[in-house]
């Protein structure tokens, strides 16, 4: 649900495209607490959706792959910014580019990610409270 909540944040670049990456642009260029905090969450979350995968690997369910790909992804993403990986940064330049014709396909898609994890997450979360009770 985690997962799902932050990439349906990303309606604000189809509402306002200069203010989102500009938010976005300027935290992942100055890495100051806010980056830190953000990516130590992020890192945190998909760290914790690996080990649950693993521990639960005899019983795992089909989508609790998505802990292991969007996790490895994620993880992937967060050491490219630190590590200003050119391949990446020049990736995140395109993805930020306000003038890009492919901006609300690009930002679309992840807000649809986004929504279809949250649904699923609610879903999950409503089948485990009804086997509770």
């Amino acid at each position: 649900m985690f997962f799902g909540l932050f990439h349906l944040h990303r309606i604000w670049a189809l509402a306002d495209r200069e203010s989102y990456a500009s938010f976005w642009m300027g935290i992942m260029n100055n890495k100051g607490i806010a980056y830190f905090g953000i990516m130590g969450i992020l890192a945190a979350l998909c760290v914790l959706g690996i080990v649950t995968f693993i521990k639960n690997r005899k019983s795992n369910y089909w989508w609790r792959w998505i802990y292991i790909f969007g996790g490895s992804y994620v993880l992937f993403d967060l050491f490219a910014i630190a590590t200003n990986m050119k391949l990446w940064s020049n990736l995140l330049e395109l993805m930020f580019d306000t003038n890009s014709p492919c901006w609300n396909i690009v930002w679309s898609f992840f807000i649809v990610l986004g929504g279809c994890v949250f649904v699923l997450g609610i879903n999950l979360f409503g089948r485990i409270k009804i086997k509770e009770n």
